[in-house]
């Protein structure tokens, strides 16, 4: 008779996610929702010695709870920076690349050096775009439509954020919503690149602060090697 082989050890709720043998994109009874979220809330309880609050942190409530809480400081915070500067700080993208960094900021795609390339590949292949179709000085396709060249613009910058992403290895999917966002004339001129970019390397260190703040090796650049 073939001995069988034994059951792997359940991990220890002490363990910082990236310490789980690879299990922490799994959905199971420490990772209900899977990613990374419960590990953070973990590392976060015992970082400002929360001791009552260890045993919820895996619990759904809670977790949706900090999602919530979390999603409202960061985008609350461009916001404000927005309405103090006048300047585009806040634009859609912005949500998707935060929910990213803490749900599975271990995940490739979610460090800041994907996040930040992805951002800027996305932008520049907006502007492109809007530039070989004639658009830079149209006004945006929400409020003036949608045309045969704002068709073009958008296909190609779409087309070419996701070409050169992958060909340089840095997938970051929201910065395909960033694309679409300046080659559908929101974002048009050039300066306000620099803005939006300014605003993703701010989102990206809120990231470091809190994940590194759980206990989460949140990668400085690239990819963390397992």
């Amino acid at each position: 008779m073939s001995e069988r082989s034994p059951k792997p050890a359940e991990p220890s709720p002490d363990l910082p996610g990236a310490a789980r043998s690879g299990r922490r994109f799994r959905i199971d009874r420490l990772h209900p929702i899977g990613g990374e979220m419960s590990d953070i809330l973990l590392g976060l309880f015992h970082r400002f010695q929360l001791t009552e609050l260890v045993q919820y942190h895996n619990s759904t409530v809670v977790l949706a709870t900090f999602s919530m809480v979390n999603g409202f400081i960061s985008i609350a915070l461009m916001a404000a920076v927005a309405l103090v500067t006048h300047a585009p700080f806040i634009f859609p993208s912005l949500g998707p690349t935060a929910f990213l960094l803490f749900y599975t900021p271990t995940a490739p795609p979610a460090c800041p050096r994907n996040t930040l390339a992805g951002h800027l590949i996305g932008a520049l292949a907006g502007w492109l775009s809007l530039v070989i179709f004639g658009l830079t000085a149209a006004p945006p396709a929400l409020s003036a439509g949608v045309d045969w060249p704002r068709v073009g613009a958008a296909a190609l910058s779409l087309a070419l954020t996701s070409g050169v992403m992958v060909l340089l290895r840095v997938p970051h999917p929201p910065a395909g919503a960033t694309t679409l966002i300046v080659s559908l004339g929101l974002l048009p001129h050039p300066w306000q690149i620099l803005v939006l970019m300014i605003a993703v390397v701010l989102l990206t260190g809120q990231a470091f602060l809190i994940n590194r703040l759980a206990g989460i090796p949140y990668p400085i650049w690239s990819p963390r090697s397992d």
